[in-house]
């Protein structure tokens, strides 16, 4: 099992800190394709993540189990990694031309509709017609093209997704067997600092803010993306006083390929 997928067991309640709690805000957020403008980008809010506040790091204990087993992990084949990226690329093709189509289609609509409401001799009525005329085999260009662009698409899927699934299952046994004591690890982990896990999440508008006693705190949260996970593991300290802030976005974040 992949390890941004390992449970994190809440392992009771440990010693509390004698002190107030410090506070951490967390922004979670996602740059995307502005449907309204062509090469534009939105910045998108990412609701409902969970976000957990680990005492110790947690990639190191992943990283000495990896390190005292006898078995290397594998390694995804790099032509396996370019096969998927350019399905990625193939898929992002397809949707925009999709999109690209789509718009096309939504004004030959309304040229349409608007024409059903004129006289054919109104100069308006003329130049909505050579419009039509023009978008209609624009239109159907791009149809084509977004037909061509699927069949792309789903070409180069043909034999990935069998690779890709028993790349998965080599990866998975091993994992298994590598981070078998991880739990264990990690409640021992957690006794040594004394401190409990804490998990909350983000809201509609992808911000959280939550009570953490002071000390050295590791952030961990991932959002899984078609082809790519997001992966954060951050270390912070926290303090009474101000809260400190934590941004959750794909320049702070650990960019894994999805397998």
């Amino acid at each position: 099992m992949r390890r941004s997928w390992l449970f994190l067991v809440m392992v009771g309640a440990l010693a509390a800190s004698s002190c107030g709690p410090g506070q951490v805000a967390v922004t979670a957020e996602l740059e995307v394709p502005d449907p309204e403008m062509e090469g534009a980008t939105l910045t998108r809010p990412i609701a409902e993540l969970e976000v957990q506040f680990i005492p110790f790091d947690r990639d190191g204990v992943f990283d000495s189990l990896t390190s005292a087993f006898p078995t290397p992990e594998p390694e995804i084949p790099a032509d396996l990694l370019a096969a998927q990226q350019e399905i990625a690329e193939a898929q992002a093709a397809w949707q925009a031309a999709e999109a690209t189509w789509g718009s096309g289609r939504d004004r030959l609509q309304q040229i349409s509709d608007e024409l059903q409401t004129l006289n054919r001799a109104e100069a308006r009525y003329v130049t909505l017609f050579n419009e039509f005329q023009d978008r209609e085999r624009r239109v159907a260009q791009a149809e084509r093209a977004k037909d061509q662009a699927f069949r792309t698409f789903t070409e180069l899927q043909e034999g990935f997704i069998q690779r890709r699934d028993s790349m998965r299952i080599v990866k998975a046994q091993w994992a298994d067997e590598a981070f078998a004591a991880v739990t264990e690890v990690f409640i021992a982990k957690a006794r040594e600092a004394g401190q409990d896990f804490l998990v909350d999440t983000t809201d509609a508008q992808g911000y959280m803010l939550t009570d953490v006693p002071p000390g050295q705190w590791w952030v961990y949260a991932f959002y899984e993306q078609a082809y790519t996970e997001l992966y954060w593991n951050l270390p912070i300290t926290v303090e009474r006083g101000a809260p400190v802030e934590v941004r959750l976005n794909p320049e702070t974040a650990e960019v894994r390929p999805v397998f």
